[in-house]
């Protein structure tokens, strides 16, 4: 009596190449399971909370840049709608209000878009340190818009916003993904959770940052300051506070590439790339 040296085989069934061919592709993914089943059944540990703060930063940061641009509009129209008749005097027109207010959100939706596509194919990582590099630099642009004309400072302004709502909307995906990857299957929705919190903080720390500088500069010129005339230093006062939007987002840059990438991302390329290898020694 032959024995049969395939086990997946019976002695008198007809040789099944569809199933020996699946052989690999079957123990790539067993592999991954138990990869990710201890990933699911792992312990809290120091990791998990360094990556809410880390990747909660940059929610923080999202926040800050958002709805700081309220307030920071206010001052725009104190200072570059003094000439204005009394009824307008001081007041942004709805129009350029509403542009202003829209760019950003709409760089935030192609962000995400963009940002998470390219997310699965780079690497989490990879991707989160081009999108926090990109809100640097467009916070720094916003805080240094061209020129110190009304119609050149709105526009470099609604530029330098897009780039910066880009920016944001590939930290949206991003960081939760970042987040949801680090944590085991129980507290996943305690974490995530305790990220999007972060957002909260950064509405607080906008308001707050507008009212102790504004504060600071009215002392610094109470001197010149009076009811029917705005001082041209007043400028300096938005420029600043879209600019340190830029300083939890170096950080958070800074804090982020000295963690590795997520485990369960690099599991999933290991098995695509196993089976992508298998597939080409079959062929």
């Amino acid at each position: 009596m032959s024995t049969n040296p395939n086990p997946i085989l019976t002695n008198e069934a007809a040789p099944d190449l569809s199933l020996s061919l699946s052989l690999p592709f079957r123990s790539s993914s067993a592999m991954a399971l138990k990869v990710l089943y201890a990933l699911d059944a792992a312990k809290i540990q120091y990791y998990h909370f360094k990556a809410i703060i880390i990747a909660g930063m940059g929610l923080f940061t999202d926040a800050y840049d958002l709805f700081c641009i309220p307030p920071v509009m206010k001052l725009l129209g104190r200072v570059y709608y003094e000439d204005k008749p009394v009824p307008e005097k001081y007041h942004i027109p709805r129009v350029v209000l509403a542009t202003m207010l829209g760019t950003a959100l709409l760089g935030t939706v192609i962000g995400q878009l963009v940002f998470g596509r390219l997310g699965d194919r780079m690497g989490r990582r990879h991707v989160y340190g081009i999108s926090l590099i990109l809100m640097v630099f467009s916070s720094i642009g916003c805080g240094f818009s061209f020129c110190r004309t009304k119609t050149c400072v709105l526009v470099s302004l609604g530029i330098f916003r897009f780039f910066l709502g880009l920016g944001i909307g590939g930290d949206y995906p991003l960081s939760a993904t970042i987040m949801s990857e680090f944590a085991n299957k129980k507290t996943r929705g305690a974490f995530v959770a305790a990220l999007f919190s972060m957002q909260g903080l950064g509405i607080l720390a906008s308001s707050m940052v507008t009212m102790v500088v504004s504060k600071i500069f009215e002392a610094a010129a109470s001197k010149n300051l009076s009811g029917n005339h705005t001082p041209e230093d007043a400028d300096i006062v938005w420029r600043l506070i879209l600019i340190l939007g830029a300083v939890p987002a170096g950080l958070t840059y800074y804090w982020r590439m000295m963690m590795p990438e997520t485990a369960r991302y690099i599991m999933c390329v290991c098995v695509y790339l196993i089976n992508y290898n298998n597939s080409i020694k079959i062929s």
